[in-house]
C-alpha cells in the first residue's frame, strides 16, 4: 500500500513539471508581435552619413515659442553664421516677446507669424529659410517636419519628434526622398558625463558594453499647467506607454552603436496602474478620472541583434528625485550617473599616467573622487574641449543645449553628416507606440523594425564628424 502511495505521489509531482517544461518550450518559440516595415519607395536610398552642400550662413526659422523655443532662439544668437529670419507661434505675445529679445541683442527683427495652429505652413513655405527649428507641442512635430523637408528645408525637431509609427516612417521616407537632414534635438547626448563616458567606452576602458540603462524620471506636477492648452498632461491621459523615452534612449543607444553595427530586435514593457496624476486632477479640478491611460511608472527592456540589453524607465508622476539613470555595464567596467556619479573598473584598467593609486582600484567599488576627476580630464571628448567653456556661459541645461545647437549649425555650415540622423530619431521615439503594443498585450515581446532597412551594417561605430 505504501509503495503504491509513493508511486502516486511521484507521478503527481513529475507530471506537472513535464507539462511546465513543455509549456516553457512553446513560450520560448513564440515570436515577438510583428510590426510592419514598409518597403523603401522606389528610387530612394538611405541617408546614413548624409552630406549636403555647405551652408556658410544658416538662415533659421523657429516654430513654437512657448517653453523650449525662446531659449533656442537665444542660444542661436551666440553662434556665428546664423541668421534668425522667422518666428512663429500660435500666440501673438510669444512671437513678439522673442522678437523683442532679438532687438535688445542688437539683431534685426525676424518675420512674425502667429494665429491658428496651421500658421506654421506659411513659415515652411518661405524661400529664405535653410533650417526649420520645431519646438511645438508633440502632436505637431512630425507633420511640420515632413512639410518643411518637402519645401526644401533641413529640420531640427524637439523631443520626441514622432509619436506614432506612421509619423516615424513619414519622417524617414521624406528625409530619404528629399535628401534633407532631419535631426531630433536630443540634448542629453551632449551632457558632460555622458559624452565623456561615451569617449571612454569607445576607447575600450569598460571592455565590451553588455547592458545600458536610461530613464526619464521627473515629477511634473508643478509644471503641468505651464504647457499650452495642457497638451502634455492630456497626452499622458490618453496614451499608455513610454511616451517620452528619448532622454534615456539617446545616450544608451550611442553606447551600443545602434544602427552602426548593431540594431534593436525586440522589446517588452510593463507598467503600474495610474494613481498619482488622477489624484492630482481630482485635487486640482474636482474631476474624477477613471480612464487615465498612462501608469505612474513604465519599464521597458530591449534586446539587440548582438545580444546586448537596454532598460528604459518613464515616471513623471511620483515624487522620485529627477533621474535619467544613465548606466552602463561592461566586461571591464561600470559607469553610473544617477543618483551617484561614478565609475568602477577592473584592476589594471587605469594607467599610471592617470593616478599613482591605480593598483588600489577594485571592481566592486567606485573609484575615488580624484581618480574620477583624472579620468574625466583624460577622456574629455574633443567636442567638450572646444565648447565646454562657451557652453557653460551660454547655458541651456548646464550647457548641453548650446553644444547641441552649435554642433547642428557647425555640421550644416561645413557640409558634414549630423551627429544624430533620422534613424536615431526613429529608434529613440519608437518606444512610444511599441511599448503601448506590449502593454496592451500583457507585456508580450514586440519586434522593433529595422528603420535603416538593412543599412545598420554599413558602419562600425558612432563617429562625430569634425
Amino acid at each position: 500500500m505504501l509503495k503504491h502511495l509513493r508511486l502516486l505521489l511521484i507521478a503527481l509531482l513529475v507530471v506537472p513539471v513535464g507539462i511546465n517544461l513543455q509549456a516553457q518550450k512553446k513560450v520560448a518559440k513564440c515570436a515577438p508581435i510583428a510590426v510592419p516595415t514598409p518597403p523603401r519607395p522606389a528610387g530612394q536610398q538611405d541617408v546614413i552619413q548624409l552630406r549636403c552642400a555647405p551652408i556658410p550662413t544658416v538662415r533659421v526659422a523657429f516654430i513654437g515659442l512657448g517653453m523650449r523655443g525662446p531659449g533656442a532662439v537665444s542660444r542661436m544668437t551666440n553662434i556665428p553664421g546664423v541668421e534668425i529670419v522667422a518666428l512663429c507661434d500660435v500666440l501673438e505675445k510669444n512671437t513678439k516677446r522673442v522678437n523683442e529679445m532679438l532687438v535688445k541683442k542688437g539683431l534685426p527683427k525676424a518675420q512674425e507669424f502667429y494665429g491658428d495652429t496651421s500658421v506654421w505652413r506659411k513659415v515652411t513655405a518661405l524661400p529664405n529659410v535653410d533650417l526649420v527649428y520645431i519646438a511645438t507641442d508633440w502632436k505637431h512635430h512630425a507633420v511640420i517636419g515632413v512639410q518643411a523637408m518637402k519645401e526644401g528645408k533641413h529640420v531640427a525637431i524637439e523631443v520626441p519628434a514622432a509619436m506614432t509609427m506612421q509619423e516615424i516612417w513619414d519622417l524617414i521616407n521624406t528625409s530619404e526622398k528629399t535628401r534633407k537632414h532631419c535631426m531630433q534635438l536630443e540634448n542629453c547626448v551632449y551632457d558632460f558625463f555622458e559624452l565623456t563616458t561615451l569617449n571612454m567606452a569607445q576607447q575600450g576602458l569598460f571592455g565590451e558594453i553588455l547592458h545600458v540603462e536610461g530613464s526619464y524620471i521627473h515629477n511634473l506636477e508643478e509644471f503641468w499647467g505651464a504647457y499650452w492648452n495642457n497638451w502634455r498632461l492630456d497626452y499622458n491621459r490618453k496614451h499608455r506607454g513610454d511616451i517620452y523615452a528619448t532622454h534615456g534612449m539617446g545616450p544608451a543607444c550611442q553606447l551600443l552603436n545602434i544602427h552602426r553595427g548593431d540594431k534593436m530586435n525586440y522589446l517588452v514593457s510593463m507598467d503600474t496602474k495610474a494613481v498619482s496624476i488622477p489624484e492630482y486632477l481630482k485635487r486640482t479640478t474636482g474631476e474624477d478620472v477613471k480612464d487615465f491611460k498612462n501608469g505612474d511608472h513604465t519599464m521597458t527592456m530591449i534586446r539587440t541583434e548582438m545580444g546586448k540589453t537596454i532598460q528604459i524607465q518613464h515616471n513623471v508622476a511620483t515624487p522620485r528625485p529627477y533621474s535619467r539613470m544613465y548606466q552602463l555595464t561592461g566586461t571591464k567596467g561600470f559607469a553610473n550617473k544617477y543618483p551617484f556619479e561614478g565609475y568602477a573598473l577592473s584592476k589594471g584598467q587605469v594607467g599610471s599616467d592617470v593616478t599613482p593609486n591605480h593598483e588600489n582600484l577594485s571592481g566592486h567599488d567606485f573609484v575615488s573622487a580624484d581618480v574620477k576627476k583624472a579620468l574625466m580630464e583624460k577622456y574629455k571628448h574633443p567636442i567638450h574641449k572646444l565648447l565646454e567653456e562657451k557652453a557653460k556661459q551660454v547655458g541651456g541645461h548646464g550647457g548641453m543645449d548650446f553644444i547641441m545647437d552649435y554642433r547642428l549649425i557647425y555640421c550644416l555650415q561645413n557640409g558634414l553628416p549630423l551627429d544624430m540622423d533620422v534613424y536615431d530619431l526613429a529608434e529613440w521615439c519608437c518606444l512610444a507606440p511599441l511599448s503601448a503594443i506590449s502593454l496592451e498585450n500583457n507585456s508580450a515581446p514586440v519586434a522593433i523594425p529595422d528603420f535603416t532597412r538593412g543599412g545598420w551594417k554599413k558602419l562600425k561605430k558612432l563617429e562625430f564628424a569634425q
